[in-house]
């Protein structure tokens, strides 16, 4: 194997590392919501700013639905292993990742498809701008990774040529 190759499949595998770490971590954060909620708005300095206003309003929604309606919260749990699954699927790339290119392009893609959920889902739900830029950034920071592992296995798919 050439030096070229081992660089490309070092540098795919980290950042696959980085991408899948990353997706495991913000989908196990969706069990614990209601306590993650209440921490951050115990935490936050500025009562009165408008993003601890909509901090608090979610923790509200959160506690009050789960008092009444705790079976909603399966949801959080569905979303929680939709996220994990997903992780587990960027194995291939890390196993071949010439071969599982395409797990790198559907990442993309979902990536790019946040914005416009974000947007649509976001208006219609009367979630604040603020926070549908702040669920953009995941798309955005996502496929960042994802666009430099697809640059370097199209790199890794030549070498081997």
């Amino acid at each position: 194997m050439t030096s070229d190759m081992e660089k490309f499949r070092k540098e795919i595998k980290g950042w696959l590392i980085f991408f899948i770490v990353s997706l495991f971590l913000s989908g196990i954060t969706a069990f614990p919501v209601e306590t993650e909620l209440r921490w951050v708005c115990s935490w936050c300095p500025e009562q009165y700013s408008p993003f601890y206003k909509w901090l608090n309003t979610c923790y509200l929604a959160v506690k009050n639905t789960n008092e009444q309606y705790p079976y909603l919260a399966y949801g959080y749990d569905w979303l929680a292993f939709a996220h994990i699954v997903i992780a587990i699927a960027f194995i291939g790339p890390l196993k071949d990742p010439v071969k599982n290119i395409w797990i790198i392009e559907f990442g993309c893609i979902a990536c790019i498809l946040i914005i416009p959920l974000a947007f649509i889902a976001g208006y219609i739900r009367q979630i604040p701008v603020f926070w549908r830029l702040i669920d953009c950034s995941f798309g955005i920071i996502g496929i960042i990774p994802l666009l430099i592992c697809h640059r370097r296995i199209k790199q890794l798919e030549k070498a081997i040529a």
